[in-house]
């Protein structure tokens, strides 16, 4: 054990814990003022539910020896897990830990409270929060927790593949969006939308969580090295790289399309990039990040309009930021990694690897979406003709603060007072 890695993995769980806050921010501002404490609701809810379930079973999934689909029940209750000489199948050799079995526990546990949390922009407005409830936990438990094994843990299918991914382009980003998709097509669209103009009610409070997201992605990335060492240096700044990167890309493309450059569009090339690099973070090195994060921003920007283009509604872009910045950071990676950066990655493309990574990164990708799709559209499919996954008309169009929560975000009048209605 190393005291030094271990205080740098805590640090960055707090780092990641925040980032779900700043998710709820960067969403809240987004949304309309009726729906701002429904949007908050559902990322804070995420926190508790996810938190107590990975506890309870979905670490025991994700990361016990049940072979390479998915974990057991070994860790059940997180038994065992606290002692100090505590040990996780395959972490052994050069993927032995120097932090404490428990300490790795909590760090996963955030990337598992904010993965389903980020499905929730692509529904804004229109879920019912019980509804979400029940498909929330479903979801960790069925989709979420055999990918995290597939691709984190040394078991894992894809893991022994070959397949790379820092700190979850595929587990994180390509799953969550692509069940976003899914959710989407069960949910069906806002009323009124696209015709209806339904502007953000709050852009300052867009960016403010996108400043808590780019300052606790540096836990995610960095952190994802588990030691307070040299690699978690190159993460840190191949993140802050990317992240300014795609916001160029983004600002420029935008600039060049609409002849503006938005703060919206600032906010969410910032985001791209932050996605983009993620699955390559502690692989690549030099410019690479800077490229990975400038063609994001590009791409991502394009993609947000394919939803007018075939007619989801995709309310917040988590299809167009999560799923394609996913999808291209983990084809990206695969060019641009350096055995010279990370002696467990590989030499990608440019630098004479060949195509062998792509092979695994294609097939990593291909499976998640595959899974992830197939799996997020049964399970709303069954919470939404059970228990209903949508909200009524009369209370989407009085909003989900007063409608699911009976308070209300602002004070609408001289002498209104915000909180609890009625």
């Amino acid at each position: 054990m190393d005291s030094g890695n271990t205080a740098w993995v805590l640090t960055s769980t707090a780092l990641v814990l925040f980032m779900t806050p700043g998710l709820a921010f960067f969403y809240g501002g987004m949304v309309r003022a009726k729906n701002v404490l429904g949007m908050l609701m559902q990322n804070f809810f995420s926190m508790g539910l996810v938190s107590v379930l990975w506890a309870v079973v979905g670490f025991s999934l994700a990361f016990g020896d049940g072979g390479g689909w998915i974990g057991d029940f070994d860790f059940v209750g997180l038994k065992g897990l606290g002692a100090a000489d505590a040990a996780l199948p395959g972490y052994v050799g050069d993927f032995g830990l120097t932090i404490p079995v428990i300490v790795f526990v909590g760090y996963q546990m955030m990337f598992a409270v904010i993965t389903p949390a980020l499905i929730t922009g692509a529904t804004a407005d229109r879920l019912k929060f019980a509804g979400y409830a029940v498909f929330l936990g479903l979801w960790l438990l069925i989709v979420y927790a055999p990918v995290a094994h597939w691709v984190f843990s040394p078991t894992g299918w894809l893991f022994k593949r070959g397949a790379l991914d820092f700190a979850g382009g595929t587990v994180v980003h390509i799953n969550a969006g692509v069940a976003a998709l899914a959710v989407v097509l069960v949910v069906g669209k806002r009323r009124g939308w696209p015709r209806d103009a339904m502007p953000p009610h709050s852009l300052p409070l867009t960016l403010l969580g996108t400043g808590i997201l780019w300052f606790g992605w540096f836990g995610f990335n960095a952190g994802s090295a588990l030691g307070a060492n040299n690699l978690a240096g190159q993460a840190l700044i191949n993140t802050h790289l990317a992240a300014a990167a795609g916001m160029l890309g983004w600002v420029l493309a935008e600039r060049i399309k609409t002849g503006h450059a938005t703060t919206l569009g600032a906010a969410s090339g910032a985001v791209a990039g932050l996605v983009a690099i993620t699955p390559g973070a502690g692989f690549v090195g030099g410019l690479a990040p800077i490229a990975i994060g400038a063609i994001a921003g590009v791409f991502c920007f394009l993609a947000v309009s394919l939803k007018y283009r075939f007619g989801y509604d995709d309310s917040l872009d988590v299809v167009g930021v999560h799923l394609v910045g996913g999808i291209l950071g983990s084809l990206l990676l695969a060019f641009f990694a350096d055995l010279r950066i990370n002696s467990l990655g590989a030499d990608g493309v440019f630098n004479g690897g060949g195509s062998a990574l792509l092979v695994d990164q294609l097939v990593a990708v291909g499976a998640t979406l595959v899974f992830s799709f197939v799996v997020s559209y049964v399970l709303a499919k069954l919470v939404d003709v059970t228990i209903g996954l949508r909200v009524t008309a009369d209370q989407e169009a009085e909003g989900l603060d007063a409608s699911q929560h009976a308070e209300s975000a602002y004070a609408m009048s001289e002498f209104g007072a915000m909180g609890r209605v009625g």
